[in-house]
């Protein structure tokens, strides 16, 4: 269920709270949700996720993101958080995980990262980052 993309980052589709506890016993320590809320009538609300989240002792960021893209306040948000986490590992989820993939691709092109080491690393957990290549392209010749 939840996909490996580097050494500390994790993605996954929408979770329940019953995975918050499986995030936990994986010695996650930042959950990271990257759904809108209400976005579809099938999803935990945000709230009980962080709820369970800060109770099993993780931390709990929302970066909400519409299928209308990425702001550079998003990908400035998700670096922040992946930076606080410190070595702790990370879960983003999203519906599919493609949302959380690809703003965790964008806040790595900013840190500086290859962009074809994001790409590997994305495509090694099942996502493709290609409708944002030419971003992380950009950022990463910034970073």
């Amino acid at each position: 269920m939840f996909r490996k993309i580097d050494d500390r980052t994790y993605a996954s589709p929408q979770i329940t709270l019953a995975e918050v506890a499986y995030a936990k016993a994986l010695g996650i320590g930042l959950i990271v949700n990257n759904r809108p809320e209400d976005e579809s009538d099938d999803q935990t609300p945000g709230p009980e996720i962080e709820a369970a989240a800060r109770e099993a002792g993780m931390d709990y960021v929302a970066i909400p993101v519409t299928h209308a893209g990425f702001s550079m306040a998003q990908v400035e948000a998700m670096q922040s958080a992946l930076d606080a986490a410190g070595d702790k590992p990370v879960l983003a989820y999203c519906r599919s995980g493609t949302r959380s993939t690809l703003l965790w691709a964008l806040a790595q092109a900013k840190a500086g990262i290859n962009p074809d080491e994001i790409a590997a690393k994305a495509a090694g957990a099942g996502y493709d980052i290609a409708p944002i290549r030419a971003t992380v392209d950009m950022l990463a010749a910034q970073g």
